[in-house]
C-alpha cells in the first residue's frame, strides 16, 4: 500500500467535495429549467430523440395551418355555390311565371329585367375573391376570370388545381373552376368542350324570349336550367366530401400532435418530485463532506508541536 500523506488526503477530499458540488449544481439547473436535458452532453441519445420530436411537431404544425386554410377555402366555395343555387331557383321561378301566356308584354319585360340583374349578381359571384385570390380561375388566382371584355357565356377559365399539403405525401384540391360551376361556352364557341346549359347562356336565351314574347322559348330553356342546377349541386357535394376528408385529417393531426408532445415531454421534462428529493440528499451529502473536510484539513504540524 502506498504512503498516504496529508496532501493526498486533502486532494482526495477536495475532489469529492467538487464532485458533490457539481452534482448539486446539475440538479439545481434541472430544477430551475424544468428540463433534464439542458445540453447535448446531458444525454446524447435523448437529445437525438428530442430534436426529432421537435422537428416532427414543427412539420405537424405547418400541416395543421394548411388544413385550416383548406377548410376556410372550401367553406367559402360552399357558401358561393349555395348562393348560385338560390339565384338559380329564383330564375326558375321567374321563368315559370314568364312562360304563362296570360302575361302582358310589360310584365315579361319586368321579369326579363330582374333576370338581367340576377345574371350580373352571378357574374359577381363568379369573380369572387378569397383573401385577395380569385377562386374560380384555377391557378391564375391573380387574374379576374369573368372579365367584362369577354361575354360571360364565352369565358374559358383556367383548369389548374390549387392543392394544399395536408400530410406527408397527401394533397387536397380546394378549388373549383368557373366552367365546372357555371358551364362551358355554348355550341358555336371554340372551347375545350361546349355545353348548352351554360348558366349565363340559359339566362340570355330566357331574357331574349321574354322580350320578344316567345313563351315557348322560355319554357324550352327550363330543362337546361335544371341541368345546370343539378351540376351545381354535384359540385357542392364534391366540396362537402372534401370537407369531410380534411376534417378527418385535422383530427389525425391533432392526435399526432398530442402523441408527439407526450413523447417530447418524457424525453426532455424533468421529474420535479424526484429532483427535489435527490437535491435534498445531495445537499446533505455536500454539507457533510464540508464538515468532515474541516476536521481533516484543520490539523497542522503546529497542532502537534503544542
Amino acid at each position: 500500500m502506498g504512503r498516504v500523506t496529508q496532501g493526498t488526503i486533502t486532494n482526495q477530499l477536495l475532489r469529492n467535495i467538487n464532485k458533490n458540488l457539481g452534482q448539486m449544481q446539475g440538479l439545481q439547473e434541472q430544477l430551475s429549467t424544468g428540463m433534464k436535458i439542458n445540453r447535448p452532453s446531458d444525454d446524447p441519445v435523448g437529445i437525438t430523440y428530442s430534436l426529432r420530436y421537435r422537428s416532427d411537431l414543427s412539420l405537424n404544425e405547418r400541416y395543421q395551418t394548411n388544413v385550416d386554410s383548406a377548410v376556410s377555402w372550401l367553406d367559402f366555395n360552399d357558401t358561393l355555390l349555395t348562393q348560385v343555387g338560390d339565384i338559380g331557383k329564383r330564375i326558375k321561378e321567374l321563368a315559370v311565371k314568364g312562360a304563362n301566356g296570360t302575361n302582358p308584354q310589360v310584365a315579361l319585360d319586368n321579369i326579363a329585367s330582374e333576370m338581367k340583374q340576377l345574371k350580373e349578381q352571378l357574374v359577381d359571384i363568379a369573380n369572387s375573391q378569397f383573401k385577395g385570390k380569385y377562386v374560380f380561375n384555377g391557378q391564375f388566382t391573380d387574374k379576374i376570370p369573368y372579365d367584362s371584355a369577354t361575354p360571360p357565356t364565352n369565358v374559358i377559365t383556367d383548369t389548374g388545381n390549387l392543392n394544399y399539403a395536408i400530410n406527408t405525401g397527401i394533397e387536397l384540391t380546394v378549388n373549383l373552376t368557373g366552367n365546372n360551376v357555371f358551364g362551358f361556352p355554348p355550341p358555336g364557341v371554340t372551347a375545350p368542350q361546349n355545353e348548352d346549359d351554360n348558366l349565363f347562356y340559359v339566362i340570355d336565351q330566357m331574357v331574349a324570349n321574354l322580350e320578344s314574347g316567345n313563351y315557348e322559348g322560355v319554357t324550352g330553356q327550363l330543362n337546361a336550367l335544371d341541368s345546370r342546377l343539378d351540376k351545381v349541386l354535384t359540385q357542392q357535394a364534391e366540396i362537402g366530401a372534401r370537407v369531410n376528408r380534411v376534417e378527418l385529417m385535422e383530427q389525425r393531426l391533432k392526435d399526432l400532435n398530442v402523441n408527439l408532445e407526450t413523447l417530447q415531454s418524457k424525453t426532455e421534462d424533468a421529474d420535479i418530485e424526484d429532483l427535489i428529493i435527490r437535491s435534498k440528499v445531495n445537499e446533505s451529502i455536500y454539507q457533510a463532506s464540508l464538515s468532515v473536510g474541516a476536521k481533516v484539513i484543520s490539523p497542522s504540524l503546529v497542532d502537534f508541536l503544542r
